[in-house]
């Protein structure tokens, strides 16, 4: 049998109806091209020119209360707005497309509530530095958010995400996500959602329960697993270190976490990025977050919610996976196959 390891192939990724280029021999070729310094913590438990630091003065003005644990207020700069020339929009861009032939220039209004979570009133720390408590009071702020968001009734889906590090585009270091709630759904949720739409019509159960039993009775790309969840490496993983962590119960949204869930969520979260922490012996970058059902007022029994991490290091701290030309132009690809990054990852489990 040819081994996969060692020739290129592609892979197909059922979330989102796409194929990714693996080409594991590419791993052979020297490397002249960028490589980056790995940002280092400054050490600082308070920084008093942060401004998400406990009691200082925000960009936008406002001041931070003296907070202890996790701290959650608006975005001062936000994506998503309700103010009425936002509402406005659709009114006013409705008939923009009859003054010409096609269907080229259509507008729709950007309305939602952005909103950042601190994570921790420690400026040192990052979420491989938190306790597993500390992750779990997280958590329960994920959770509660979400419930109070998705109850409004012009919230259709609730994205919370974070951005690690200054190559993802961070713009503070203070360990801190973000948690942007909008009407409609974002366009890949809208493709993940007709993905999953059909194989549940066909199958009557979930896609990604089906694909967790075959991921945990083959074991080759399970990272780690407790009794509730299980990280994996995704079979069609487009990032090098790219994992997954699906429940082993058929969970919807956050409102579905019981107090076991969120701790072993929790212990999860803590194990993993303190494995990418050992990868390079670098603070590991990423982009992470939820996806989960939307919260349209419909029923979504094709839906499980799941986590993604997707970092950008490729062979060291300083050397990071660029998504361009053949990525931007025809599919992604990676080199590295996802078997050996699980292999790697679960070494560093501890």
């Amino acid at each position: 049998m040819t081994d996969l390891n060692l020739n290129p192939h592609r892979r197909y990724n059922p979330l989102l109806d796409e194929w990714v280029l693996v080409s594991p021999q590419r791993n052979l070729r020297p490397w002249q091209g960028q490589n980056e310094a790995p940002a280092t913590q400054a050490g600082l438990r308070h920084d008093p020119t942060c401004y998400l630091c406990p009691g200082n003065e925000r960009s936008g003005g406002q001041s931070n209360p003296v907070y202890t644990s996790c701290y959650v207020f608006d975005n001062d700069f936000p994506a998503l707005d309700m103010r009425a020339e936002v509402l406005n929009l659709d009114n006013e861009h409705s008939n923009l497309d009859n003054q010409y032939s096609g269907s080229f220039f259509n507008v729709k209004a950007a309305k939602g509530i952005n909103r950042v979570v601190c994570y921790s009133p420690r400026h040192d720390l990052t979420m491989s530095g938190l306790s597993v408590k500390e992750l779990e009071e997280v958590v329960h702020t994920w959770k509660a958010q979400f419930e109070e968001l998705s109850a409004l009734s012009y919230i259709d889906y609730v994205q919370i995400f974070e951005n690690k590090g200054a190559v993802m585009g961070c713009s503070n270091p203070h360990p801190h996500g973000q948690i942007w709630a909008q009407q409609g759904l974002p366009t890949l949720i809208a493709r993940t959602q007709a993905q999953l739409k059909k194989y549940f019509q066909n199958e009557q159960v979930p896609l990604l329960q089906h694909y967790l039993q075959d991921e945990l009775r083959n074991q080759e790309r399970v990272v780690y697993e407790n009794e509730n969840l299980v990280i994996l490496v995704p079979f069609w993983a487009i990032w090098p270190f790219e994992t997954l962590i699906l429940p082993k119960q058929d969970l919807k949204n956050l409102l579905d976490f019981t107090t076991d869930i969120t701790a072993d969520f929790a212990l999860a979260l803590s194990k993993i990025t303190r494995a990418y922490d050992a990868v390079f012996n670098c603070d590991f970058p990423y982009s992470a977050g939820f996806h989960q059902a939307p919260c349209d007022g419909l029923a979504h029994p094709e839906w499980t919610l799941h986590f993604h991490f997707y970092p950008p290091l490729l062979r060291s701290a300083s050397v990071k996976k660029f998504q361009v030309g053949y990525e931007m132009l025809a599919e992604a690809q990676r080199d590295m196959t996802p078997e050996q990054s699980a292999v790697i990852l679960r070494g560093l489990i501890v």
